[in-house]
Order: C-alpha cells, then structure tokens, then sequence
C-alpha cells in the first residue's frame, strides 16, 4: 500500500472537501502530463490506480517488432527480444502493455505533474466553496465583519469572504471589526479567482428569512408571509395568513409577549415592523395596510389599481406617515396607488363624493356601486 499517497488524499478528502476520485483524476492528469513532457507524447500512456491500496500504475501500450531496424518510433514500438522480457510469448503485431517507471522522470516533467496536481487541488478547492454557497443563495447566512474596504465591508462566513457593499448597507448601520451579523445572500459568482460572494442587509428577504428562523409557524407553512415592503433601516411592512383556522398569524409572528417580534427587531437594528392580516379583498387589506391609523372607508378601482381612503380628520398625518412612509410602504405592500384624504377634505373633493354620498350617517352602505368596473366598498374598522 502506498501510505504516503493514502494520507495526503485522505488529508485533503477532509480538510479541503475535495472527493477522493477528483484527486485520483488529478494524479492520473498529472501523470499523462509528465509523460508528455518525458517522451513528448502520451497518446498510448494509460494510467491504472487501485482504490484500495493506492497504488498507481503508468503503462504504455507498444506494437512488437521484429527487430531494431523496423523501430519507426521507440515510444510506441518494441522489439520482440525487449518485448519477451515483460512477455515470453510475444511475437511480431502483438500490442503489449509496459510498465513505466514514474520515477525516471525529469525533473522538469516532476515539476510540471505538481504543478498539475496542485492547480487541479486549487481549482476543485474554489468548485467546492462555489458549490456550498451556491446553495445558501437566497438564503441568511452569519458572518463576521472581517475588514472594511473603502465603503464595502467583507463579511467572514467561514471559508470565504463575503462582500457587503455600500449599496446593500442600511445607511444607519455601522459595524465593528469582530461583531457578528446576519447578512442575505443575494448573488455567488465563480470567478477565475474564486468565488465572489455578495450579500445584503437590505433585502426585503432578510426579512422574511429572519422570521421564518424566529417562527415556528411560518417556518413549516402553517403562516403563510404574502408580501413585505421595506424602506431598511426605518420600517417594514409585513402581511401575513393563516392556512389554520386556529392559528393567528399576526400572533405567531408576535410571540409571547411580543418575543419573535423583538427578536427579529434586535437585529434588524430597532427598524419598525408592522405586522398586518393579509386578504384577498383589496380593500380590507389597503385598510389593514394603513395601520396603525384607523380608516373609515375604502373605495378600490381593481381595474386600475388605485383606491381612494377616508381617514378621520387626526389620523390624516398619521395615515400618511412621516414624509409618506407610511402611506407609501402600504402601497408597495398592496400593489395599489392610494389616494389618502381626511373626511374634512373628502367633503369638498368631487371624486370622493361617491364615498360619501353611498354611505348613511352610519357609515352603512347604502347600495349600488360607487365606481364602475368591480368597485369594493368597506366601512373603517381599527386594523
């Protein structure tokens, strides 16, 4: 047994993650390519290695001849007096196999099959670090900040570094050589260096990765997240249903005593996350949308998706949000333009006098469609 062989390829098999018969391949290689390089060709060279024992065989295959003076080429051709030495029976036209002894090699030829050995270690090592993260892509791995570079950050994951670069960076975020984060993993690319690694921290995905870690319920599907709008760093909207009539989403996704929720808010920096009942009518979702601000009513056009909202008079500013955060992340969320309005302004805005003439002092409507084309009508209720 070759047990010098045997532990380097078992060392490498652990170490460096590369499969036992991409090394046998790179030795096979790499002997092909001293061959080559001793003899000028190896077009009749075959190599044998045994799985087992790891021992490896180089042989060439030579056409028997009579005798010397019929040798067109040494390399490929052999007397019938040589061949009788590997071959008592040899006769003339026989093809015969040669043992080849590798360590006659030149050094020239040794040093080219390390090279080969070496190159092939080195490309397979950057094949198998592709390969792990490839299957992380889309997908929250943990990092430590490692160095910054310029702008970007390089994120340690363990065998490589990630990139984290200023346009994936929440602008209120700054982090300290040695702390560890979560980063999403938005893009692996295997380049003649190695792998590049991109990933983000603001990613609506992060998101949604963070809270199917964080529950339960969402990780085996029970709650379904239909859709998030996020501005990162300040505040994400998140809708969410139940495919158990006994299990709340909204609730899930809280925890006791609001725990799922913090947690994903710890790190996520203290951004604000609102958690809403997802549904299939366009207007109790716009209004759910809204929260926290109480909505009175809701006037959807589907066919242009646009929708006219009501508020009270003093929950105007707050439907809105601070420079229409709140307004515009609901909108994101539910894929509809909203045109928010206090009930003093609806008053005097002709397009918004359906909204209230179809509506009796108690809110209840009174019939008919307000809108042509599907329009959907709800009262205002506290999301």
């Amino acid at each position: 047994m070759n047990t010098e062989l045997k532990e380097a390829i078992e060392l490498l098999e652990k170490e460096k993650g590369i499969s036992r018969e991409t090394l046998f391949d790179s030795i096979e290689q790499s002997l092909m390519q001293a061959c080559k390089a001793n003899f000028g060709k190896n077009d009749n060279i075959n190599i044998e290695i045994d799985p087992e024992t790891f021992e490896y065989r180089v042989l060439a295959e030579k056409e028997v001849v009579e005798t010397a003076d019929e040798i067109i080429d040494p390399i490929l051709q052999i007397t019938v007096a040589d061949a009788r030495k590997t071959d008592p029976t040899a006769v003339a036209g026989d093809i015969i196999t040669q043992d080849i002894n590798s360590k006659q090699f030149g050094r020239i030829a040794t040093q080219n099959a390390k090279n080969v050995i070496l190159q092939r270690i080195r490309e397979e090592e950057r094949n198998v670090v592709f390969n792990q993260y490839n299957s992380k892509l889309k997908e929250i791995v943990s990092g430590v900040v490692q160095r910054i570079n310029g702008k970007s950050y390089a994120i340690n994951l363990g065998k490589i570094d990630a990139i984290l670069s200023e346009n994936e960076q929440v602008k209120t975020e700054k982090f300290r050589i040695g702390e560890r984060i979560k980063v999403f993993v938005i893009d692996v690319k295997n380049t003649p260096k190695g792998p590049k690694i991109l990933v983000s921290r603001t990613h609506p995905e992060l998101v949604r990765k963070l809270f199917e870690e964080e529950v339960t319920e969402v990780r085996d599907g029970t709650v379904e997240i239909k859709g998030i709008s996020r501005e990162a760093g300040s505040r994400t909207k998140m809708a969410v249903a139940s495919r158990d009539a006994n299990v709340d989403p909204v609730g899930a996704c809280v925890g006791m005593n609001g725990s799922r929720v913090n947690a994903v808010v710890a790190e996520l920096r203290n951004e604000k996350i609102d958690i809403i009942l997802w549904n299939e009518n366009p207007a109790i979702l716009i209004e759910n949308a809204l929260s926290p601000a109480k909505v009175v009513r809701v006037g959807v056009l589907p066919g242009e998706r646009s929708a006219k909202v009501i508020v009270p008079d003093n929950q105007l500013s707050l439907a809105i949000g601070k420079e229409g955060q709140n307004a515009r992340l609901a909108a994101r969320l539910t894929g509809y333009k909203i045109d928010i309005k206090s009930e003093a302004q609806a008053r005097e805005a002709a397009d918004f006098a359906p909204l209230l003439d179809n509506y009796d002092e108690n809110g209840e409507l009174i019939g008919g469609e307000l809108l042509p084309e599907e329009e959907e009508l709800i009262s205002g209720s506290e999301a």
